[in-house]
């Protein structure tokens, strides 16, 4: 039995996602679940999606979308530029397809298009790019991209007072659906540290690799986890999504 490694935003540092994976020894045997944001922040966007291609033949992944891959979606599709999109490392993803065939965007176009909402696993543990507003949980939400949006489960949990106990009737509904909750979305360097960070049973793996911090990996069970260099380190001559 391998373990189950939750991979956190990428956002198109290749570098970091080869150097994560050789720290943390992954093997075929390991399940990959990565929480989206895929593209958008360094230079290797769409050989980012290159890599999970061929990666998804030898190991077992779950592919999760986030908003920047959802933003890429409607370019690729129907050529949208999104103003925010463009300034927030849509420019660099852009640029990464320049000199790739119509039929290798096509071919990224149906992988973007079939990753997963969310995913929950046989232990119900939920993984999500954001979170979810409703108290039924996401197969319940009334507004779909919450699900790569969502910041208020996170600032929920991570705000949460220890002393409630959860047969509390104030106790948040929505922390109560899964044994444990996996997301992105908010890097971890909003609260000055660059590891993941846990608050009540919700674990957010963004560790900022798409500004100053470096991508992370971690083991849902034994909660071990690895990091790369820092990307900027990676891309010495890129800003990434740092102004």
């Amino acid at each position: 039995m391998g373990r189950t490694l939750v991979i956190g935003d990428i956002h198109g540092g290749l570098k970091g996602l080869i150097q994560l994976f050789d720290r943390a020894e992954v093997t075929a045997e390991d399940k990959l679940i990565f929480l989206g944001d895929y593209v958008d922040g360094w230079s290797e966007s769409a050989q980012v999606i290159n890599y999970l291609l061929a990666l998804e033949k030898s190991h077992q992944c779950i592919f999760i979308k986030g908003n920047h891959d959802a933003w890429c979606i409607d370019w690729l599709e129907k050529g949208i530029v999104d103003d925010v999109w463009f300034v927030h490392g849509g420019k660099l993803t852009i640029g990464s397809y320049k000199d790739l065939s119509d039929e290798v965007r096509e071919k990224h176009l149906k992988f973007f298009k079939r990753m997963k909402d969310y995913y929950v696993d046989g232990q119900n543990n939920l993984f999500i790019h954001a979170g979810f507003s409703s108290m039924h949980g996401p197969e319940k939400e009334r507004y779909s991209s919450n699900y790569s949006w969502d910041r208020t489960l996170w600032e929920m949990a991570l705000t949460m007072d220890n002393r409630i106990k959860k047969d509390s009737a104030i106790y948040p509904k929505r922390l109560l659906l899964y044994n444990e909750i996996y997301i992105g979305h908010t890097p971890t360097l909003y609260y000055n540290t660059d590891v993941p960070m846990q608050g009540c049973n919700v674990w957010n793996i963004d560790t900022g690799a798409a500004f100053t911090g470096k991508l992370s990996c971690l083991d849902i069970e034994t909660k071990q986890f690895w990091q790369s260099d820092t990307l900027q380190s990676l891309y010495p001559a890129e800003k990434g999504r740092n102004k």
